[in-house]
């Protein structure tokens, strides 16, 4: 199956390169510095699929010593421009020789497995994350739970794609993007729990905690759904 991730694109990169933690991806956020500090084995990260380097900010404002990776070399401009002393390395998919085996006491992953298609190349691509990792080391990944295609939120809109609610797994979803200037449709593909379970289990993998975080009543934010469906997953995995 082929699939082109939406932020491969210059002009999807530029406006993506503007987002902070607005709204939604607040939530995302929120509870990552004390999820970090419970299960990251030391200083030393990589943030998979960096993207414009936001993520690879978030754990340098933690202390972490991150190097930032990512396939789209668009996203790498981005991402050195906004962090010139930042380590960001465009790699080919799959190539993880940019970083020492067995060096790393993190792997951040946050939403690129969204963008993978195929459960063979997925659990690949988490088996070489693994041989990164120190043996105390821990994966964190971020993913969009499939309610987040089928309802409204504060960052996104699904309600134009009533297709969302009939996608099997693997299949395309579509949601726009409410905080940026570019409002083209951004395809993510659909996996479901049981099927990052499978996921886990086929890379070797220890699920050791997972979180669906909910919006709170009293937080400064506008929140549609997110105060009693969660959008987002959180998963900790060690070897």
């Amino acid at each position: 199956m082929s699939f082109a991730n939406a932020y491969e694109d210059s002009e999807r990169a530029g406006a993506y390169a503007t987002l902070q933690f607005p709204g939604t991806y607040y939530l995302a956020f929120r509870d990552l510095p004390a999820l970090l500090a419970r299960h990251a084995a030391g200083r030393r990260a990589v943030d998979f699929g960096c993207g414009a380097g936001r993520s690879t900010r978030f754990l340098k404002s933690l202390g972490f010593e991150a190097t930032g990776i990512d396939i789209s070399a668009s996203m790498i401009e981005q991402a050195t421009s906004l962090d010139p002393d930042g380590r960001y390395h465009r790699i080919d998919d799959g190539d993880f020789s940019a970083v020492e085996p067995g060096s790393v006491g993190l792997v951040l992953c946050a939403f690129p497995f969204d963008n993978i298609p195929g459960a063979e190349r997925r659990a690949a691509l988490l088996r070489g994350l693994r041989g990164l990792l120190s043996e105390a080391g821990r994966i964190v990944l971020l993913g969009s739970r499939p309610e987040i295609y089928t309802h409204e939120w504060a960052s996104f809109t699904t309600r134009d794609f009533p297709e969302n609610r009939t996608a099997k797994s693997g299949e395309p979803v579509r949601t726009v993007m409410k905080d940026v200037a570019d409002r083209r449709p951004v395809t993510d593909l659909l996996w479901h729990h049981e099927d990052y379970l499978a996921l886990f289990a086929a890379a070797e993998l220890e699920l050791i905690e997972y979180t669906t975080p909910l919006g709170h009543v009293d937080e400064p934010i506008a929140w549609v759904n997110e105060t009693t469906i969660a959008p987002w997953v959180i998963y900790v995995l060690g070897k």
